[in-house]
């Protein structure tokens, strides 16, 4: 695994040793089975997380009490080779309703051969975040608790 921090984007990669096609659908339909369960923006337990799988849907948390938080839109669905989210969630962790004010997440497959797959993903313009980003949105993906970890749980996940 490979993490590369630049002035207004974070990226990582990992390989995994999946068929591309298997990579991608962890990655999206089955997404609560690798997202760390502390990671979500609603008040109540978590129950799942939804990955809907079109440009215009959105990734939402679902909470046990049947709250619900859309905290990114489908910009581009492209199976099994790509995808793009927006990042709507501000500098305090909480959803950002300014869409000015949100950054992307661009998640490419490359089949590396028929039974391995190499995930690049690259968060970018987090200079959109506002006063503050780079502390508390830059610094805090490309940490060690941020993306890498959530590449990490993902291939524990797709290798199972």
């Amino acid at each position: 695994m490979t993490t590369q921090t630049t002035d207004n984007a974070v990226r990582t990669s990992v390989t995994v040793e999946v068929p591309i096609e298997r990579a991608f659908t962890v990655f999206t339909d089955e997404i609560d089975s690798w997202w760390d369960p502390d990671h979500h923006l609603i008040e109540a337990e978590l129950e799942r997380m939804v990955f809907e799988p079109r440009v215009g849907g959105h990734v939402y948390d679902l909470g046990v009490d049947g709250s619900e938080c859309r905290w990114a839109r489908v910009l581009a669905f492209d199976p099994p080779d790509r995808f793009v989210i927006s990042w709507d969630i501000n500098t305090s962790w909480e959803l950002e309703t300014d869409l000015d004010r949100t950054s992307e997440v661009e998640v490419r497959f490359v089949a590396e051969g028929p039974e391995r797959t190499r995930v690049e993903l690259e968060h970018r313009n987090l200079d959109r975040h506002g006063e503050g980003w780079e502390e508390r949105m830059r610094d805090a993906v490309a940490s060690d608790n941020g993306w890498p970890a959530g590449l990490r749980r993902f291939a524990d996940a797709v290798q199972m």
